[in-house]
């Protein structure tokens, strides 16, 4: 039996006739709104609005309060693609991270057990209901549908929220009750080597592409690598180039020497709250292009597309080296990765470094060079009948198809993410490369410490342009670390483990009390948020959201603006 809410996508007239089943399911101001105004935005639409809808339904016997019956041929395709990101960024009810399609606080939800999916505890024991996954959502492909949701919620009350991939550590693109802006189908890519962006002079021209905000990674390097080129973009193939990632910094292992997202884009087109479609460009709106760089996503407006900036294919120099773990081996591993930090990053490095792993690329230095540069790791590792591969490989997605998909962090989990902009300072003495050595190791009874060779160190960058923490141009490493909870975790586990990370980021903090972390991937509960994620921006960045979005319409968890944790919007979140 299908959701009733599936009945949204019929003619008007059979929508009216059916959704008054399905609003008595919703409490808040969704289901409140008349029947004729969700008819009529319906109408309006051309018949986008559909029906959001907890991915795992299908294998429950009650959803929101309803015996239905079982699908045992679509609960076969979910169990199987549960923990497949391709799968989950192309159905809107998911996100990489359940616990977002939950409501924490109420203990609302409609999961699988990710260790076993076929486990019949997920649907025994608990029904399946509706939690933070927004029941409407437009699937948008205009400027003018996001104009009719933005004059929706102003006439309904209706809060709007917005999804692109379902990337999202802090729950920030869904929203119990709220109505959905999906831009996961704007997906076009094309390549423009004398882009000028609009209203500007032909001699700012620049070598981009230009992409639909809902446009992968993995699409885009694709794209890239049938072009002789090489975008800066993210490091996991579904990951949409124009969402929050590139709007909230976007870092990547080649950001050491190219920048980071926020410093390759060049044009915005997005739809600002106040209904304008607008262009964003050095040229013109230039305040919302600096604050689109940095401020966050899901703030200033619905991008549709960007322009970023490219470079030729790179030839590139890879080291893959890892080593199974004990409890004492990578002990003199850390201490080796950090007394090589500061030297890798003058020589080029970027990369991602755990416990007992190291994957790094280099675009500056030939493979005798890197050789030489890594040999302190490969002894130790070697010593330890580890892997040590040190390669050359000819562009960018020839490294990212052999390396990063079975490196991706595993999606269809709940996950607690905690991060930290580590200083350069930090690891130009004796003392303090000790304290970022003593930090790492402390964190190893309660989790491995990952570490992000991602900030811009090498990058020519124009102070000023850009609107994320100016820290990231002070910092070497990017550190976080994740702990886990199942589907099944009781409320005071989840609090436990949020609280955990936040105790551990807190000795990043200690290390780095005026640095900054970053927005799309800081602690869910971040102390002094403001400061942490925008620094000495955020009040321009205030003022240029309530120049674009006056009346609130948009509003997300600890975004610029946000009317704070005790809105209705966030009551799903766990607080005090």
């Amino acid at each position: 039996m299908q959701h009733p809410l599936f009945l949204l996508l019929l003619a008007p007239v059979a929508f009216a006739i059916d959704i008054s089943e399905a609003a008595a399911q919703y409490q808040a101001a969704a289901a409140n709104s008349t029947l004729s105004q969700w008819a009529h935005l319906n109408a309006t639409l051309g018949g986008k609005l559909a029906a959001g809808t907890p991915i795992s339904a299908p294998c429950f016997p009650v959803v929101n309060g309803k015996n239905v019956t079982v699908d045992s041929a679509a609960c076969a395709v979910v169990q199987q693609n549960y923990t497949k990101p391709s799968f989950r960024s192309g159905f809107f009810g998911a996100y990489m991270l359940p616990q977002w399609e939950t409501c924490q606080s109420k203990g609302q939800q409609c999961l699988l057990d990710a260790t076993n999916t076929s486990d019949p505890h997920a649907w025994t024991d608990y029904s399946c209901q509706q939690g933070s996954i927004p029941p409407y959502y437009i699937d948008v492909r205009n400027a003018s549908d996001v104009q009719t949701a933005y004059a929706f919620s102003l006439a309904s009350g209706v809060h709007l929220s917005i999804k692109n991939s379902g990337h999202d550590y802090k729950g920030r693109s869904s929203g119990a009750d709220t109505l959905s802006l999906w831009t996961h189908n704007l997906q076009s890519i094309a390549h423009n080597p004398s882009f000028v962006p609009a209203g500007c002079a032909k001699s700012v021209s620049y070598n981009a592409v230009t992409l639909g905000s809902g446009a992968y990674w993995q699409q885009v390097y694709d794209f890239a690598e049938l072009n002789n080129i090489t975008v800066i973009g993210g490091y996991h193939q579904t990951i949409a180039s124009g969402g929050g990632w590139v709007q909230g910094g976007g870092h990547s292992i080649l950001s050491p020497n190219y920048g980071l997202g926020i410093d390759r884009v060049v044009e915005f087109k997005v739809v600002t709250p106040d209904g304008q479609y607008r262009t964003a460009n050095e040229c013109q709106n230039e305040d919302l292009f600096w604050a689109l760089r940095g401020g966050g996503g899901s703030t200033y407006g619905v991008v549709l597309e960007t322009s970023q900036r490219v470079e030729p294919q790179l030839t590139l120099q890879v080291a893959s080296i890892s080593f199974t773990q004990n409890a004492t081996n990578p002990l003199p591993f850390l201490k080796l990765v950090t007394n090589n930090a500061l030297k890798w990053g003058k020589e080029g490095w970027g990369g991602h470094i755990g416990a007992n792993n190291l994957i790094t690329v280099n675009p500056k230095l030939t493979l005798a060079e890197a050789q030489a540069s890594m040999q302190p790791i490969v002894d130790y590792v070697t010593s330890l009948n580890g892997s040590v591969v040190i390669e050359t490989v000819p562009s960018w997605n020839t490294f990212f198809n052999k390396y990063v998909p079975s490196a991706e962090s595993a999606v269809g989990v709940a996950s607690s993410l905690g991060t930290r902009l580590i200083p350069t300072a930090n690891f130009e003495t004796e003392a303090g490369l000790e304290k970022v050595y003593e930090m790492l190791t402390g964190f190893l009874p309660h989790a491995n410490p990952y570490i992000v060779v991602g900030t811009p160190f090498l990058y020519n960058y124009k102070e000023g342009t850009t609107s994320a923490t100016p820290a990231w141009r002070n910092s070497l490493w990017h550190l976080g670390l994740h702990e886990i909870f199942q589907f099944n975790a009781t409320t005071a586990v989840k609090k436990a483990t949020y609280e955990s990370i936040s105790g551990l980021v807190q000795s990043m903090r200690d290390i780095s009390p005026n640095s900054g972390a970053y927005f799309n991937e800081g602690d869910v509960y971040e102390k002094d948020h403001i400061t942490s994620y925008w620094g000495d921006n955020y009040g321009r960045l205030l003022a240029i959201k309530k120049k674009y979005d006056p009346l609130g319409l948009l509003d997300c968890w600890q975004c610029v603006g946000s009317k704070g944790a005790s809105a209705a919007r966030f009551s799903c979140y766990l607080q005090e």
